[in-house]
């Protein structure tokens, strides 16, 4: 097994929550269904869940830490069954060697995450906007400022934990006593109580509502851009951090442009003898009027480049250019003139064409004779 630290591209400071978005966009990018037929993609998916099985997992992702053991199986070392060796020196002395002693109280539950899907006009994605969304979401209680009691009340230390905000229960072995430990179910492994809950969110501290968020969408975002707006997800219970909004930007198609990247593709057709003799043309970008010079003797599917008149770079770093196809137009229904004329010149360069109409093989008649 890697280290599942490097697996999930995280340092080992990482929060559960890092953890959680690291393992998410990895498994969103190499899941089997994204790359259909990839065994190098499946391996990897399967090698991201491994690594997040054990990060994910508090004890496991300490037996690593301490001694590179993952925790699977029975032969993690001499401590195992025990949970490592830090669970032996807290099951005889009371306290991890490792870790200081008793935990303390969990503290304050951060609020859940929340995600939304925008959808946008290829000018705003390009050139950025402020797009309010609508979400019903958790958010603090006004009545109790997100404190969960009762006017004129406060939480009071846990009876059931003495404020600890875990329960420790002792057995006896044939180690002799064992000492475990487990949050507290009366307090949620917070070390206070409520008394006196709130009316209007009922101890809870927050209440469902709707909210208007304006979200700042910068310049340059594709089609499947994820922006994190922190804080701004559910309230927590009881005063905790809020959690962040994600936000999922879906770029509609527009109907003169297609976008490479930072560039943007334009299709513009021009008659056979623009074509050949070459012109000047008018091309409307997304924000300006641009001046192309069509070379004599272009072919068709041929791509004119109008530098810096794409999309702006994401990172700031300036635009795309505009790629113009040319699409050469031939005409299929010709007046007896435009015939005579088309007629002329394949006989002038030596290219077989089929016959004349009847009016037009008079008129090439007489002119040459």
């Amino acid at each position: 097994m890697n280290d599942p630290y490097e697996v999930l591209g995280v340092g080992r400071e990482a929060t559960d929550d890092e953890i959680k978005r690291a393992y998410r966009a990895l498994a969103r990018r190499f899941h089997p269904d994204a790359n259909p037929g990839d065994p190098a993609a499946e391996a990897r998916f399967k090698e991201i869940g491994a690594a997040y099985e054990i990060l994910a997992d508090r004890e496991r992702r300490r037996r690593f830490d301490v001694f590179g053991d993952t925790g699977r199986g029975g032969s993690g070392g001499p401590a195992d069954g025990f949970g490592g060796f830090g669970d032996l020196f807290d099951a005889f002395f009371g306290g991890d060697p490792f870790g200081g002693g008793r935990r303390g109280p969990a503290g304050p539950q951060r609020g859940q995450d929340a995600e939304t899907v925008i959808e946008l006009s290829l000018v705003d994605a390009a050139f950025g906007t402020t797009h309010t969304v609508s979400a019903r979401l958790p958010v603090e209680c006004s009545r109790c400022d997100g404190s969960g009691c009762e006017a004129g009340t406060h939480p009071t230390r846990c009876d059931v934990c003495g404020g600890e905000g875990e329960v420790r229960q002792v057995r006896r072995s044939i180690l002799g006593q064992m000492i475990t430990s487990s949050p507290c179910s009366t307090c949620d492994g917070t070390g206070r109580r409520i008394v006196s809950p709130c009316g209007a969110c009922r101890g809870d501290g927050r209440v469902m509502d709707q909210r208007d968020i304006d979200v700042d969408v910068p310049a340059g975002v594709d089609d499947g851009t994820r922006l994190r707006l922190s804080g701004r997800g559910a309230a927590a219970p009881r005063g905790g951090p809020p959690g962040d909004l994600y936000v999922t930007i879906r770029v509609a198609r527009h109907p003169d442009f297609e976008r490479v990247g930072d560039d943007l593709l334009h299709v513009r057709a021009v008659g056979i003898a623009q074509a050949a003799l070459g012109t000047v043309l008018t091309v409307a970008a997304l924000d300006d009027e641009h001046e192309l010079t069509v070379p004599s003797g272009t072919q068709p599917g041929q791509v004119l480049r109008i530098k810096g008149a794409g999309i702006p770079s994401l990172r700031g770093r300036g635009r795309g250019d505009l790629l113009v196809r040319i699409d050469v137009e031939v005409p299929t229904r010709l007046d007896d003139d435009e015939a005579e004329l088309l007629h002329r010149l394949a006989e002038h360069r030596g290219e077989a064409v089929a016959a004349p109409s009847k009016g037009v093989f008079a008129r090439l008649k007489s002119a040459f004779q």
